[in-house]
């Protein structure tokens, strides 16, 4: 499993998580490392958009959270899966696809080298594009939308 985060002006480096990730992992791994300091370089009106995942609700992330002063969205459960990011794996499967690496270690270096090579346009759209994914999901009452 890979973790990175996207914004329309930057992307942190992918993260590989071995194992299960747990939310003192996601802390210490992800959170601390990678994004507090990206939010940090975005600015003080940065929000973190994550999901439900118990590693990102564990006690611990939550209190983490509060305390490095991380802006959240809030994200009820059972909702649709309207992140960008998800649209951003789907670009990235398509880019290492063919052919097959031979070794995880290869195909960890591809899939850093091609998440690096999706243009900064590509990302933008997608995040700007989550307006029209929110009005879209309410005008289907939360069913499927083009998205």
């Amino acid at each position: 499993m890979v973790w990175g985060g996207i914004s329309t002006r930057l992307r942190t480096p992918l993260c590989h998580v071995v194992g299960n990730l747990t939310g003192v992992r996601y802390q210490n791994e992800i959170l601390q490392p990678l994004v507090v300091l990206a939010l940090q370089a975005l600015g003080p009106r940065a929000i973190l958009q994550d999901d439900n995942a118990p590693p990102h609700r564990s006690a611990a992330v939550n209190t983490f959270i509060q305390q490095a002063r991380v802006n959240r969205m809030l994200w009820p459960a059972n909702s649709p899966d309207l992140n960008p990011i998800e649209h951003m794996w789907d670009e990235l499967c398509r880019r290492v696809h063919h052919p097959p690496p031979a070794n995880l270690g290869q195909l960890l270096q591809w899939l850093q080298q091609e998440w690096n090579g999706v243009p900064r346009a590509f990302i933008r759209n997608l995040i700007h594009s989550m307006r029209q994914r929110c009005v879209e999901c309410l005008a289907h009452n939360g069913g499927h939308t083009r998205y």
